[in-house]
């Protein structure tokens, strides 16, 4: 096979029972894509065909819905009685979490708390727009890049989904057992908690390298899941901390009023546990601290969270030593500063105008006024500190509400600092 309507076929990622995946290429969008093709026969089939056509159809109803940097983009749907049934995906290239499902494959911990929180927040996105995924599995969050040392995740396969335009009792019959939870398995009514029971069982299994619950058939796996209670993380790992163990279980509380309300409350605990376990050597700042350190400064108030996911990739985190002349007056320069600790010196002429804390923004100049040739002041770390660099063509190329929230928030930071100097010379 060549060619898929408009896509050319470059060679199969892979298959199963209903459909086959072909590497692709969108020549009018020069990007390459993944295109599932589901078999005629699957269609057809008299007992499960109508199944399986609803969640091509719910997937399909998703293509250009779902834009959040942890989500696999559905580029077009194509739905066929008489020719090929496909759909166009964002192509991901590192593989799926089952690579690191077994004992002896398992990803470091704190990587691992990085993708649990990336696939939190890209969930969260999704029950904003009242979509709840249902089938959250190992195979259905994919790698970014291959071996997963960013723990960069997308969040693949919303077919089974429950969203604003479906019933939800229309693809009851789909799921993987073993990470359902005790309401789905019971048939009850779904609603976000189920994706966040689901998630639990992924980091239970990432954690351990084994299921949570040992079964010899799917009736037993009912059983347990609805009976049972599993024992800890930190059971097969003895070097799991008990925050880790703690967030699984209630990830996994079979009662509804107990397990987290809220994505929001999940990745809170899993950013904790992980400031908890204090790794002492690390050669970078991973994202998951990136993104809190952001999320709680007051500048970034009105930005969404993709956009500070944004920012975390095109930002550049330094921590300099006390005395560091992090910008000299009249030098040319094309960043400004985020000053997420320490203490920074401003001074113009050798006269101290400002020590700046955690929070503040400094050299941002640049960012609004490019025909500025230099530095209007000095900058100097009075502790150690630690920034993140923005450069002027980062935040050029930077999405357009991102790059709007940045000016408005530089137009109030201004204001609050002409106010201040005001006050200052004559007084309030």
């Amino acid at each position: 096979m060549e060619k898929i309507g408009r896509y050319e076929v470059r060679g199969k990622l892979g298959e199963g029972a209903t459909s086959i995946v072909y590497l692709g290429y969108d020549p009018e969008k020069d990007r390459e894509v993944a295109i599932k093709v589901i078999y005629p026969h699957v269609l057809k089939d008299r007992e499960r065909g109508l199944m399986y056509r609803h969640l091509l159809m719910n997937e399909a109803s998703l293509a250009g819905k779902l834009d959040h940097p942890s989500i696999v983009q559905i580029h077009e749907a194509v739905l066929s009685d008489e020719e090929q049934s496909y759909i166009v995906m964002e192509y991901v290239a590192g593989g799926t979490l089952e690579a690191f499902c077994s004992p002896e494959h398992l990803m470091p911990v704190e990587t691992l708390v990085e993708v649990i929180f990336k696939c939190t927040r890209a969930l969260q996105y999704a029950q904003r727009l009242g979509i709840t995924h249902r089938d959250i599995k190992p195979a259905n969050i994919l790698l970014v890049q291959a071996g997963n040392l960013s723990g960069d995740i997308k969040v693949s396969d919303f077919g089974a989904a429950i969203t604003p335009d479906n019933d939800q009792t229309q693809v009851s019959a789909v799921g993987s057992p073993a990470y359902m939870s005790p309401e789905q398995v019971r048939e009850h009514p779904l609603n976000h908690q189920t994706d966040i029971y689901s998630l639990g069982v992924v980091m239970y299994q990432l954690l351990t390298g084994r299921l949570p619950f040992q079964a010899s058939s799917n009736y037993n796996m009912v059983y347990q899941i609805c009976n049972s209670t599993p024992p800890p993380p930190s059971t097969f790992r003895s070097d799991l901390r008990s925050s880790l163990d703690a967030v699984v279980q209630r990830a996994m509380q079979k009662d509804l009023s107990a397990r987290y309300q809220s994505w929001e409350e999940f990745s809170v605990d899993l950013a904790q546990a992980y400031r908890n376990r204090r790794l002492t050597e690390r050669s970078h700042t991973p994202d998951i601290e990136k993104f809190e350190t952001l999320r709680a400064l007051p500048f970034f108030k009105e930005f969404s969270d993709i956009e500070i996911w944004e920012v975390v990739r095109f930002s550049r985190w330094e921590e300099v030593s006390a005395g560091t002349q992090l910008m000299r007056e009249g030098e040319a320069g094309d960043t400004f500063a985020i000053l997420l600790d320490g203490e920074v010196r401003i001074s113009k002429q050798g006269t101290l105008l400002d020590v700046l804390g955690p929070g503040d923004i400094f050299g941002e100049i640049v960012a609004v006024t490019p025909s500025l040739h230099g530095r209007t002041a000095d900058a100097v770390a009075q502790t150690t500190v630690q920034v993140a660099m923005v450069s002027r063509n980062a935040l050029r190329h930077a999405s357009d509400s991102a790059r709007m929230h940045f000016y408005e928030a530089f137009l109030s930071l201004v204001s609050r600092r002409l106010v201040a100097t005001n006050n200052r010379v004559v007084g309030p």
